[in-house]
């Protein structure tokens, strides 16, 4: 009798914990919670409606990532992060909002499996052909006068540029340098005194990046990750050197060649029709370039490109939005 009893008390138990499960797991029971602690009420239906809105948005708009490289013509170019819909982050957020909303969509970036720093030592001319950004790279040696006139344009339309400076000039023109830097620009390395690094013994050029180096952390509290080769002269003990020094050799995409002076009508017609994603554009801080440096933004945003640092073009950071 007490073994039926217990057999008895046995099977009602087990149907009360069938019974519970179903009703905690229920949808009107999720529901009732989700009142009482004021979230909004998501119908099965609508749930189910929103993950097939996903998986269409997913198939669509899921990205894989781009790997570095080294090309032929081009050198090292960076990657670029893929894109992938999250939908169980998704749809947690539109739960909370209780309807569909763009804005609750999560996507993850994906790293590329190459990144920049795998690759071996070589020139930048550009970034990643797929990333809409470019940069002015800002070398500075000589000339002082159109500095605060550039600086003005690029805190005018809100954008960040690099500056490579010269060791020699920074030693002298202290309180211009700092100048660049607290106004938010990236700063580079512009070697020392200006030599051709190709023609140079390689202490000379271990001289030229580290001296500089040393300048840039004492004068700024900088330490650089960009070195330009002062009229792009350089061979691969150059970019070895840096590369040891934890610094990347750029190069250009796009020269203004405002050395020579042009008009800046000369400039526009020269940058202008060619800028394009990852476009790494060369100027010094002249009159010419100073003048002609507006037209050349507002031509990089009516392209929606991102006008950014070097170092921003260099990342394989996705953009997003380009205002």
């Amino acid at each position: 009798m007490n073994k039926r009893r217990a057999q008895s008390q046995v099977l009602m138990g087990g149907l009360f914990l069938l019974l519970f499960l179903y009703l905690f797991n229920s949808p009107t029971i999720d529901q009732y919670i989700a009142s009482v602690k004021g979230q909004p009420v998501v119908a099965p239906i609508q749930q189910a409606e929103w993950i097939e809105k996903l998986e269409e948005l997913k198939s669509k708009h899921d990205l894989k990532p781009i790997d570095a490289r080294i090309d032929p013509v081009w050198k090292a170019i960076p990657g670029y992060d893929g894109l992938k819909l999250d939908i169980e982050a998704s749809i947690e957020n539109l739960g909370k909002r209780g309807k569909w909303d763009d804005e609750a969509v999560v996507f993850e970036e994906v790293k590329p499996t190459v990144v920049l720093s795998d690759l071996k030592p070589s020139p930048i001319y550009r970034g990643n052909a797929e990333k809409p950004i470019i940069s002015f790279m800002i070398n500075v040696a000589w000339g002082n006068e159109h500095l605060p006139s550039i600086l003005e344009t690029l805190d005018r339309y809100k954008v960040k540029s690099t500056f490579f400076l010269d060791g020699s000039w920074v030693n002298k023109y202290p309180d211009e340098a700092r100048k660049i830097k607290e106004a938010g620009h990236e700063i580079g390395s512009h070697a020392y005194s200006h030599p051709k690094m190709a023609d140079i013994s390689l202490n000379r050029i271990r001289l030229e990046i580290t001296k500089t180096n040393e300048v840039l952390q004492k004068e700024l509290g900088v330490k650089p990750t960009l070195f330009a080769p002062p009229s792009g002269s350089f061979d691969d003990r150059t970019v070895q050197m840096a590369a040891q020094e934890g610094m990347y050799t750029i190069l250009w995409t796009l020269d203004t060649i405002d050395w020579r002076k042009p008009a800046p009508s000369v400039i526009l017609d020269r940058i202008n029709p060619q800028l394009a994603n990852g476009s790494l554009i060369l100027m010094h801080p002249t009159k010419e370039s100073a003048i002609a440096l507006p037209k050349m933004i507002e031509a990089a945003k009516a392209k929606k490109l991102k006008v950014g640092t070097v170092s921003e073009l260099l990342s394989s950071k996705r953009i997003y939005t380009i205002e």
